[in-house]
């Protein structure tokens, strides 16, 4: 069946009107966006005060969760015979031969350490379940750097712990603060 150009040129114009532009800024503090403009309906729909109150409300609870990754979880230990013992984003944070595997964070209180690319600032905390670790929720904060992409390299006791124990396994975790 053929379409009559009348029927093409409206399409083309239906198509041409409903486009609309939709420009997303997020930082830390905000999320912005601009005014949809549909011709064809002539109506100017806005989301800018939901979007940035709901961001608020996100910012403001820090167990909310920022962003969802998944990576490997692998183990590591600070008794490695080439190891000295200090952290590549807290140096002054001693974990050499001394079975220190948690940091005392403010606001999380008591986290394992973990290792991460820098994709994921120091000082991120992140969130997952898994029982090779606990049978709940583990907290841990990125105060060490060394693995790839989104993968999570725990801090373990000894490298026996970390072989063992953790080994090498699918993660999916979730980032509740980006970085200090």
């Amino acid at each position: 069946m053929r379409l009559r150009p009348w029927v093409k040129m409206g399409f083309k114009v239906m198509v041409v009107s409903v486009v609309a532009l939709v420009f997303v800024q997020a930082n830390s503090n905000s999320v912005k966006v601009e005014t949809i403009e549909v011709d064809s309906l002539n109506e100017t729909l806005s989301f800018n005060g939901d979007l940035e109150k709901e961001w608020e409300d996100i910012n403001k609870d820090p167990y909310a969760t920022k962003a969802t990754y998944t990576g490997d979880l692998t183990g590591y230990a600070a008794d490695c015979p080439k190891c000295y013992g200090t952290l590549g984003c807290k140096p002054s944070y001693k974990v050499y031969k001394n079975g220190v595997v948690t940091y005392p964070d403010k606001t999380y209180g008591n986290v394992r350490i973990v290792a991460s690319s820098k994709k994921l600032k120091c000082g991120s905390v992140i969130r997952f379940n898994t029982s090779r670790v606990s049978k709940e929720t583990t907290y841990a904060i990125v105060l060490d750097r060394g693995v790839l992409g989104r993968d999570i390299d725990l801090l373990m006791a000894t490298q026996e712990d970390a072989r063992v124990k953790i080994g090498r396994s699918k993660l999916t975790y979730e980032v509740v603060r980006f970085g200090w």
